[in-house]
């Protein structure tokens, strides 16, 4: 059984940094596509930011600019950087390497 274990969520003020780290318990982000994705409360999950194989990213439009995603395929662990931080990228944040699932981690922008 594959597992994701992200962390780096927390309380943070508006302009503020986080980094998320997700680690899989097994080899897998080399050959496959990674991304995070985020819910807020009541809303569904979206997709924030994705890295291919290969290094391509792609973010959604609000985050462009702000976020970057990364992957140490040798660690195992995808990252999420997070910069100039809003009250509304508030959500909790789920790594994604198909088809396996992180648990989540909250990340909370206080204004």
């Amino acid at each position: 059984q594959v597992q994701l274990v992200e962390s780096g969520g927390g309380l943070v003020q508006a302009g503020g940094s986080l980094r998320l780290s997700c680690t899989s318990s097994a080899r897998i982000f080399s050959g496959t596509a990674v991304g995070w994705y985020r819910q807020a409360p009541g809303k569904q999950r979206v997709l924030v930011a994705r890295i291919t194989s290969g290094g391509t990213t792609d973010y959604v439009d609000n985050v462009k600019g702000r976020f970057t995603i990364s992957r140490d395929n040798a660690k195992n662990t995808m990252y999420l950087q997070m910069n100039s931080l809003k009250p509304e990228d508030t959500a909790v944040y789920y790594c994604n390497a198909f088809p396996y699932w992180g648990q989540g981690t909250q990340v909370t922008v206080s204004s």
